[in-house]
């Protein structure tokens, strides 16, 4: 589990936006982000919606479809209601004497890894 960056309070939709839940299926306009993110132990906690990305992001990894098919909709959207009540109770029940992380200082952590690990891109070349 890699720590929580400011991507992970909403799944990215193709366009390379955020995707939001507007009723209906949790799977309609939202694309696949890369890997859930820890999510306890912050100021301020997660949000539902961080939550939720989460639950969609196991249950596609359980299963190994990015979408469900028709068939196996009600299904995956059950499962996702099912994980994110789950992980809501879990956070709501985990105890810490830890400070809570803050997220800008968790995400500029990140960055700095990718950075060393990938190396810093220059500008592009005309």
């Amino acid at each position: 589990m890699g720590a929580l960056t400011d991507s992970a309070s909403t799944a990215k939709t193709e366009e390379g936006g955020r995707g939001e839940t507007t009723g209906g299926s949790a799977w309609h306009g939202r694309g696949m982000c890369r890997n859930i993110r820890v999510l306890h132990n912050f100021a301020p906690p997660a949000t539902d919606d961080e939550i939720e990305a989460a639950a969609i992001q196991y249950v596609r990894k359980v299963s190994g479809a990015t979408r469900p098919s028709a068939a196996n909709e009600e299904a995956f959207d059950e499962a996702v209601r099912a994980v994110t009540a789950a992980t809501r109770t879990l956070l709501d029940s985990l105890v810490t004497k830890a400070p809570p992380r803050d997220r800008e200082v968790e995400a500029a952590k990140a960055k700095a890894r990718a950075a060393e690990r990938y190396g810093v891109r220059g500008p592009a070349s005309a």
